[in-house]
């Protein structure tokens, strides 16, 4: 397997998952909750998270052939997406909109349904990240590949699940700013990723 696929799946999944980002919303989603439950609820959102992820990379390609939709087509959607993704980030429209769906979570669901919304859905593994993860599959073709793949999803999932525990830390370190610029400077290196989908993409509809 090629270094430089393995470091684009990290940094793709890093920046499309944003742990770090999804701190504070962690916090706001489990407000009330004590250490114990919290602790609880990110356990169970990780796990639900995970499992949707490794269903996405074992089997993206085939749901998307149950379509009728080809790879390099999805690869320039899916890299349209990513880039509107990273636009939000950089101008800060994606964590408000986090923030509104964590928001309604909490008035309207039962505080135990949590951990699967909105934490799982669509926090962790949303429409971007999903996305990434079915675009990096056709990366990763063989089984020892798909497993590097998985086994990467798996070390940022458990990161999340660190950021989690240690959330109020997190925000308080980072504080307004240190967010701010962290997430435009992700923002920017995802979009630049996700032009090279399109490209990828555009590439191999030509081809073929």
């Amino acid at each position: 397997m090629n270094s430089d696929i393995l470091i684009q799946a990290v940094v793709t999944l890093f920046v499309t998952i944003d742990p770090v980002g999804l701190a504070p919303l962690f916090l706001a989603v489990t407000a009330g909750m004590n250490r114990s439950e919290r602790r609880q609820v990110a356990l169970r959102a990780s796990i639900i998270a995970f499992g949707i992820f490794v269903l996405f990379a074992l089997a993206g390609t085939l749901i998307l052939s149950l379509f009728g939709i080809t790879l390099p087509a999805f690869r320039v959607a899916g890299g349209l997406l990513l880039f509107w993704i990273a636009f939000e980030m950089v101008f800060e429209r994606r964590q408000e909109r986090h923030e509104n769906t964590a928001q309604r979570a909490i008035t309207e669901d039962d505080i135990h349904g949590v951990a699967v919304f909105p934490l799982a859905i669509p926090l962790m593994a949303g429409p971007g990240a999903i996305s990434a993860t079915i675009l990096l599959s056709g990366e990763f073709s063989s089984v020892l590949d798909r497993m590097a793949l998985i086994g990467i999803i798996l070390a940022i999932v458990v990161l999340t699940y660190g950021v989690y525990l240690v959330a109020e830390r997190v925000e308080g370190l980072l504080g307004a700013t240190g967010r701010s610029v962290l997430t435009r400077l992700l923002g920017v290196i995802l979009s630049a990723l996700a032009v090279q989908f399109v490209a990828d993409g555009v590439k191999a509809l030509i081809a073929a």
